[in-house]
């Protein structure tokens, strides 16, 4: 049994513990508050900017002049998972469920025969995922130093997955990440962004108005899809630290309470003990001054 000066010991570094876990909650949620109305205005662009490509799309057609990064190669043999994480940990199973989702699809990719190569964006999903897959990883973007995120940070990766495709070094690529919904709701999300396949029609799509483009509309398709690309990944980096936010602050809520439990628990054996104490030092001045 512990004694009086540990539980007493041991009830002050829980406390403490509190203070940093309450703190570590408040600055999550006003972080959230930022990063929630970032990830919600970016929304409406990428549905418009969809909207824009399928319209693109029915005009051009499916002839030649269809850029490559939205027809593709015509095979899909070497697949290429954009995996984004957060760079720091304590946001429950927000990192894990990423991971886990990106993991689930190489290992099928690779029971189908084909090779799979791993972009990870973030520390925690390399750390994640170089346990099973280390020479998977082609390439690492750590985005640790960044106070906030910006359009030139998607740019970076985006760029370089288009340098890759050019080169022909993968046929498919996917993004993973996690889409926001509320604080205690982030859903881990794949998106394919090459081949960079148009939205399904819809009433409003069908009875659209028909334009007339100028320069052509292949042209302005062949500038149109790799910023499409580089704008998905921007919402996703986007959505990432609203979940990533969202659940650090559900994270530490719980830690908060579950420290006020063990305080409640160590105080009251600490009481228990004290009195145990007191009431057995009774006994024996009782018991002596009866002896004399």
């Amino acid at each position: 049994m512990a004694s009086l000066k540990d539980l007493k010991l041991r009830i002050a570094s829980v406390k403490a513990t509190q203070k940093i876990t309450k703190a570590m909650q408040m600055v999550a949620a006003a972080k959230l508050r930022r990063a929630q109305e970032a990830a919600e205005n970016a929304r409406p662009y990428t549905e418009r900017m969809a909207t824009v490509m399928a319209d693109l799309t029915a005009a051009v057609g499916e002839g030649e002049e269809v850029p490559a990064l939205m027809k593709g190669t015509g095979k899909d043999d070497v697949h290429l998972l954009v995996v984004c994480t957060a760079e720091r940990g304590l946001c429950g199973g927000f990192n894990a469920q990423i991971a886990r989702h990106a993991r689930l699809h190489a290992r099928k990719l690779i029971a189908e025969g084909k090779t799979v190569k791993i972009f990870s964006v973030g520390r925690k999903g390399y750390d994640a995922l170089r346990r099973e897959f280390a020479d998977l990883v082609v390439e690492r973007k750590d985005l640790r130093d960044v106070r906030k995120i910006g359009f030139e940070n998607a740019e970076d990766i985006g760029n370089r997955v288009i340098e890759m495709f050019a080169a022909g070094e993968f046929d498919v690529c996917t993004l993973f990440y996690s889409e926001f919904h509320s604080v205690i709701s982030q859903v881990p999300t794949a998106l394919q962004l090459i081949p960079a396949a148009p939205p399904a029609e819809t009433e409003e799509r069908e009875s659209a108005a028909l334009y007339e483009y100028e320069p052509s509309a292949e042209a302005i398709l062949d500038d149109i899809v790799p910023l499409n690309i580089r704008v998905q990944i921007f919402r996703a980096l986007l959505e990432n630290v609203a979940g990533e936010m969202g659940a650090k602050m559900s994270a530490m809520d719980n830690a908060t309470r579950n420290a006020g439990e063990m305080i409640d628990k160590l105080t009251l054996s600490y009481n228990r003990q004290r009195q145990e104490k007191i009431t057995t030092e009774l006994i024996e001045i009782i018991s002596g001054a009866e002896a004399l």
